[in-house]
């Protein structure tokens, strides 16, 4: 919601994706720390290659976000959302597919979408975390809760080598951000409290409904 929210204000739709990031890092750290005694290297990797591959692909999406003009961004921001919607919606289904078809035999495939999906972090955030989740199965993570450490991990390292690169070529609305951080922090704070009292299905169909109507909008405007 942070780049929508941005955009509708005014903020240039590359500096309003490099902005939201940016708000979110705060968010990706506290994760990090809330999660390390769950840190383990997937099957095949360290913790080192993991960092690495996170580092590289959010420099790469990073540059290549700042290479894009606002016209073509604008052209693509409705895909990439309709894109991050599905992946929430059928992210059940994905791991289910993957759980009955892939093992920890396949490390290269997963050290490979383990860098594409650092790319894809780096230049647009959204629906990263399903596409992480399923990268880390593809290395043999069967706990939920350890791949979703590594994934606090990876979106920390990516995001933080992002944020640099925005910073570095002037592409954040330093003026939004502060305030954005802290109602993110609220709102983080108060949203574990109600998701945890709704029901996952009615949870996830509303999130789902935002991100289709959000997605409408921009294709619509």
């Amino acid at each position: 919601m942070t780049l929508p929210a941005l955009v509708f204000t005014g903020v240039p739709p590359v500096m309003a994706n490099a902005t939201g990031t940016t708000t979110l890092l705060p968010g990706y750290l506290a994760s990090v720390w809330g999660s390390r005694d769950l840190i383990r290297a997937p099957h095949g990797m360290t913790l080192l290659a993991v960092i690495a591959l996170g580092a590289l692909g959010g420099s790469l999406g990073a540059s290549l976000l700042l290479l894009t003009s606002n016209d073509a961004f604008s052209a693509i921001v409705p895909w990439l959302l309709l894109f991050a919607t599905g992946l929430f919606a059928l992210g059940p289904r994905i791991h289910r597919a993957l759980s009955t078809r892939f093992s920890h035999r396949h490390s290269l495939p997963g050290r490979l979408s383990v860098l594409a999906v650092s790319i894809y972090g780096g230049y647009f955030a959204g629906g990263m975390g399903i596409v992480m989740l399923a990268a880390f199965r593809l290395l043999g993570v069967d706990d939920l809760n350890l791949a979703n450490a590594l994934k606090n991990l990876l979106s920390a390292v990516l995001t933080v080598i992002a944020v640099t690169v925005y910073a570095i070529g002037g592409a954040i609305a330093w003026g939004e951000v502060l305030p954005m951080a802290i109602a993110a922090s609220i709102g983080g704070m108060a949203g574990a409290k109600i998701g945890r009292r709704l029901p996952p299905a009615v949870l996830r169909a509303g999130i789902v409904a935002v991100g289709a109507l959000t997605t409408v909008v921009f294709f619509v405007d």
